[in-house]
C-alpha cells in the first residue's frame, strides 16, 4: 500500500452526506465531516462533563447584556420576563487563516484570479484541485455576519430559519427583501444575489474582528447555537466564486466543497465511495486541553497536555453499505474505530448476569477498547392527548380517568425488557425527558419516575436500584380508569389501543408481537396501524393518531431543548410545533417560560423538578429509553473520548503508527498452506496422466525400433 506507515486515520460511514453547506447541514452523517472543516466562534470543551462551552475562534466568551423596556441594562439574574432585548457581542482572534482555496487566488494586480470564468476556462475542471492557484486570507467578523445573512437566503432553505427568526426578527425582513430581489433577478436572466448589498437588522459588524447580534427577549440557549456550523464563517468571495455559471453542473458548490479555518479541509468528495480530509496547512495549531474530569488522567487523556493540534495528517473515510465487511475490516485493523451494531454485538461485548457490559475476551486480546456514553436523546411512546380515550373528555373526572389509563400502560410496558431484547441492552430506561448528564437530571432515588418505579435499597445508585411497579398495580389503575380487566365498566366493550407507525418502526412483527403481549397481559387489545411516512405525518399533524413512537436528539445540552417538546404552544395540531402529544398544562407552560431563560442553578433546578413531576403524573409519554452509544477503538488510537455534543473531535485524536503496523502485520499474515494443498491436489491429478503419457511414449519408441530392425 502506498499509504502504509503514514499518519492517516481510517474510518467508515454508512450514509452519504447530502449537505455540507453549513447553512443547510443538520445531520449526524454530515457533522462528522463538516465539524472538522468549519469553525463557529464557540465549541464544547473536549474532556469536561457536563458539557462546557469555550472559545473556538472567539478570543473570549461572548459578552452578553440584557435590556429592559426602558432601554436600561439589567442584571444577569434579572427576571427573564423583564428582558426585551439581549445583545451578544463576539470578538474573534486575529491572525486566523482560511484553508487554501482558489476563491482567494489573486492576479498580479490584486484582482480575483478566478472570477468571470468562461465555459472554456471550466472545460477541464472537475474539482477544486484542478485550479492551478489558490490563496488565503485572514478570518474577519464580517464573514460570520455574511453567514448569518445566508440563513435568510430563499434558495438555501436553512432548517433553522424559522426558529432563529423568532429571536432575530431582521431575518424575516431580509428574507422578504431577498425573495423580491430573486424574483426580479429571475426576470432579468437569473443573476445571483449579492448579500453584501443587503443589511440584516439586528446583526452588525463592529470592527474588523468584532460583531454584534441583538436578540428579541431572553434566550440564553443562543450561545449553544454559536457552537454549530450554522454560525460558522463563510467568506463572500467564496459565494461569488461558486455562483459563476457552469460551477454547479460540476458539483463546484459550497454544498459539495465546504471551506473553513478548521484543522482539516476536504480534498476528496466521493460520497458513494470515500471522503478524504487533509490537514489544513494554514491551521493555527491550538493546544490540546490540560484539564478534564475525574478519571481522565488515569485513562491517558491528559498525556498530550499543551501539544499543538491536530495530531493526524489525513482522515480517510470509506463508505460501507454492509455491516459484515465493515466489521471484518475493523477486526483486521484496516479501520481504526467502529460502532457496535446488533450484528456484531455478541462478538464485541459480553453481558454479566447483572446486565453490565464488558469487552469480550477476543476483543481484549486484540487490545481493543470499548467506549460507552449515554446519548443526549430520548425515545418515547407518545399518547395523543386529543384522543377521547387516552386524553379524556372535557370534565375533570374524565381527564383523571384518562390519566390513570396512561399511567397503567406506562407501568405495563416493560421498557427494561424491550431494551434487553431489541437493543441488546444498549439503552437506559427513561424516567423523564431529560437524559443523564444534562442539567436537571438526577441520579439515584431522586431521579426515578415514582409513578412507574419504586426505589429499593440505599438512597444512591450504588446502594439501591429502581424497580418497575407490578402489573397488579397497573391493573388497579386500569380499573380505576373505568376499564377493569380491559373492558368498559359500563358497556363491557373491550379497550382497543392503536399504534400508528411506519413500516420498519415499532410496527415490525417482532416488536409489534412484543407490544401485543404486554397489552394482552393487561387485558387490553392492541392493534398496529402501519402507513407510509407521508400518511403517518398527516395523522400526527391532524391529531388522528392514538399511540406513536418518536425520538428526539438534543441540539444542545440544555433541558429547555427537551422540555419544550411538551410545551403547550408547541402543540402539533394547533401550532404545528414539536409537541406531537398535544399536551397542554397551563402551569407547566408558565414554569417552562420562566425556566428556559434562567441560568443553571438551584432556582432553575427547583422549577425543572416541579415540571418533571407534572409530566410523570400526567404521563403524556411513556419515557421509553435513552440510547447508549457503544464504540470500539484499537489500542493505537489515543485521546478518543465519547461525547455526542463534541463533534469537532478529530483534531484531538492521535495514532501510534508503529503499533498499528505491527498489529496489522500480525493479524493479516499470508496463509500459505491452502496454496500448498492446492498444489498437491493439482500434482495428484496431473501425475497419473503424466505417467500414462510417458508409458505411451516409451511403447511407441520401442515399436519404432522393432520395425527398423525388421527391414534391415
Amino acid at each position: 500500500m502506498a499509504e502504509r506507515g503514514q499518519n492517516i486515520f481510517y474510518g467508515a460511514f454508512t450514509e452519504r452526506p447530502k449537505h455540507l453547506d453549513p447553512v443547510q447541514s443538520y445531520s449526524e452523517d454530515e457533522a462528522s465531516f463538516l465539524y472538522q472543516i468549519v469553525e463557529p466562534p464557540l465549541q464544547y470543551h473536549y474532556l469536561k462533563r457536563p458539557y462546557v462551552l469555550e472559545p473556538a475562534t472567539a478570543l473570549e466568551m461572548p459578552r452578553v447584556r440584557r435590556y429592559g423596556r426602558d432601554g436600561r441594562e439589567l442584571r444577569a439574574d434579572a427576571d427573564p420576563a423583564a428582558v426585551t432585548q439581549t445583545v451578544v457581542e463576539i470578538r474573534i482572534r486575529p491572525g486566523i487563516l482560511y484553508q487554501p482555496h482558489p476563491a482567494f487566488a489573486r492576479k498580479e494586480d490584486g484582482s480575483p484570479r478566478y472570477l468571470g470564468l468562461s465555459a472554456d476556462d471550466l472545460r477541464a475542471v472537475r474539482g477544486l484541485g484542478d485550479f492551478a492557484d489558490s490563496g488565503t486570507r485572514e478570518l474577519l467578523a464580517a464573514d460570520y455576519v455574511h453567514q448569518i445573512k445566508r440563513l435568510a437566503h430563499p434558495r438555501l432553505h436553512s432548517p433553522i430559519f424559522e426558529l432563529m427568526a423568532e429571536y432575530i426578527p431582521g431575518l424575516k425582513t431580509l428574507h422578504a427583501q431577498l425573495l423580491a430581489a430573486q424574483q426580479a433577478a429571475s426576470a432579468d436572466g437569473g443573476a445571483e444575489l449579492d448579500l453584501e448589498r443587503f443589511e440584516l437588522p439586528g446583526v452588525e459588524v463592529i470592527d474588523r474582528f468584532s460583531y454584534r447580534i441583538t436578540l428579541q427577549g431572553a434566550y440564553p440557549q443562543f450561545l449553544y447555537w454559536l457552537s454549530m456550523p450554522f454560525f460558522s464563517p463563510v467568506p463572500p468571495e467564496v459565494d461569488r466564486f461558486f455562483a459563476q455559471p457552469g460551477m454547479a453542473e460540476r458539483n463546484l458548490t459550497l454544498d459539495w466543497w465546504p471551506i473553513g479555518t478548521g484543522p482539516y479541509m476536504l480534498v476528496e468528495n466521493n460520497p458513494n465511495a470515500r471522503m478524504v480530509l487533509a490537514r489544513n496547512p494554514n491551521y493555527r495549531g491550538d493546544a490540546y486541553p490540560c484539564e478534564g474530569e475525574a478519571g481522565d488522567t488515569e485513562a491517558g487523556l491528559l498525556a498530550d497536555c499543551g501539544q499543538p493540534m491536530p495530531f493526524i495528517d489525513r482522515l480517510v473515510f470509506s463508505r460501507e453499505r454492509e455491516g459484515i465487511p465493515y466489521w471484518n475490516k475493523f477486526l483486521q485493523g484496516y479501520y481504526d474505530a467502529s460502532g457496535v451494531s446488533s450484528d456484531n454485538f455478541d462478538q464485541a461485548v459480553s453481558l454479566s448476569s447483572q446486565g453490565e457490559v464488558a469487552l469480550s475476551e477476543d476483543m481484549e486480546a486484540k487490545g481493543i477498547r470499548l467506549l460507552t456514553s449515554i446519548s443526549p436523546s430520548i425515545f418515547y411512546l407518545g399518547f395523543n392527548m386529543l384522543d377521547p380515550v387516552l386524553g379524556g373528555g372535557p370534565s375533570k373526572a374524565e381527564k383523571d380517568k384518562a390519566r390513570k389509563l396512561r399511567q397503567a400502560i406506562s407501568i405495563a410496558l416493560d421498557m427494561e425488557e424491550f431494551v434487553s431484547i431489541f437493543l441488546n441492552g444498549r439503552g437506559l430506561p427513561g424516567m423523564s425527558p431529560i437524559p443523564p448528564g444534562i442539567f436537571g437530571a438526577h441520579e439515584g432515588r431522586a431521579g426515578i419516575n415514582p409513578v412507574v418505579y419504586e426505589w429499593r435499597g440505599g438512597e444512591t445508585a450504588a446502594g439501591g436500584h429502581a424497580q418497575r411497579r407490578s402489573r397488579d398495580e397497573a391493573a388497579r389503575l386500569l380499573a380505576e380508569a373505568g376499564w377493569p380487566n380491559g373492558r368498559n365498566a359500563q358497556t363491557g366493550e373491550p379497550l382497543v389501543i392503536n399504534l400508528d407507525t411506519t413500516p420498519g418502526g415499532l410496527g415490525d412483527k417482532a416488536r409489534s408481537d412484543w407490544l401485543a403481549k404486554q397489552f394482552r397481559a393487561l387485558g387490553v387489545q392492541f392493534v398496529v396501524r402501519p402507513t407510509d411516512f407521508n400518511r403517518f405525518q398527516d395523522k400526527i399533524r391532524q391529531g388522528n393518531a392514538q399511540l406513536f413512537f418518536f425520538g428526539w436528539n438534543a441540539d444542545y445540552p440544555d433541558p429547555e431543548n427537551l422540555l419544550f417538546l411538551l410545551h403547550g404552544p408547541q402543540g402539533k395540531v394547533k401550532f404545528n410545533g414539536q409537541n406531537a402529544a398535544n399536551y397542554a398544562n397551563p402551569e407547566y407552560d408558565r414554569l417552562f417560560e420562566r425556566m428556559k431563560a434562567m441560568p443553571d442553578g438551584a432556582a432553575r433546578q427547583q422549577i425543572i423538578d416541579r415540571m418533571v413531576a407534572m409530566l410523570q403524573q400526567d404521563a403524556p409519554w411513556i419515557f421509553a429509553f435513552h440510547p447508549k452509544a457503544y464504540s470500539l477503538q484499537h489500542g493505537w488510537v489515543l485521546n478518543r473520548k465519547p461525547g455526542s455534543m463534541v463533534r469537532n473531535n478529530m483534531k484531538y485524536q492521535r495514532l501510534d503508527i508503529a503499533r498499528r503496523a505491527e498489529a496489522r502485520a500480525a493479524w493479516n499474515e499470508p496463509v500459505l498452506w491452502p496454496l500448498a494443498l492446492v498444489a498437491l491436489l493439482i500434482a495428484g491429478l496431473i501425475a497419473p496422466a503424466l505417467l500414462h503419457w510417458r508409458r505411451r511414449e516409451r511403447a511407441t519408441a520401442a515399436a519404432g525400433v522393432g520395425e527398423s530392425g525388421g527391414r534391415s
